[in-house]
């Protein structure tokens, strides 16, 4: 089931994020420190993929509606390979068209970029390192969102 995060979910989503395994090793810097807090939630589309047993989070994603961006997609490790990534990309396609967009930029964590691509994703670019924030060069991709049949 996927639902609004609500400021309860902050640090779930924050765990979720600094536990994950694709930000091992090189990438470990970038989300020692970060943080999804309930502000963070208050101000953007965040949403979480939860199990109907126990209410435990599976993934979330934040769509930045204004800038038509998806800037957080994250699967817990524990839950990868179930399919909960898919779930949320149609979700995420979905809330962009309820918004009126017809794409949704993606800047993918580099080991990421070929699953947003197996979902659709066409990559448009790359977007230079930031150092110290952000190390190495990350690609651009774009989903396109179709209006509704």
């Amino acid at each position: 089931m996927v639902r609004r995060a609500t400021a309860r979910d902050a640090r779930r989503l924050t765990r979720i994020v600094r536990g994950s395994r694709a930000y091992e090793g090189r990438y470990a810097e970038m989300v020692a420190g970060y943080r999804v807090g309930p502000d963070y939630i208050a101000a953007h589309e965040v949403f979480v993929a939860v199990d109907r047993t126990d209410d435990r989070v599976l993934g979330f994603y934040a769509l930045l509606v204004a800038a038509a961006e998806l800037d957080l997609m994250f699967v817990a490790d524990a839950a990868q390979g179930l399919g909960i990534g898919r779930v949320l990309i149609a979700h995420m396609r979905a809330e962009a068209r309820r918004a009126g967009l017809d794409r949704v930029r993606v800047v993918s964590h580099p080991p990421a970029e070929g699953f947003y691509r197996s979902m659709g994703a066409v990559r448009t670019g790359t977007a230079p390192a930031r150092p110290p924030a952000v190390a190495w060069d990350r690609p651009e991709l774009e989903f396109a969102v179709p209006p509704a049949a």
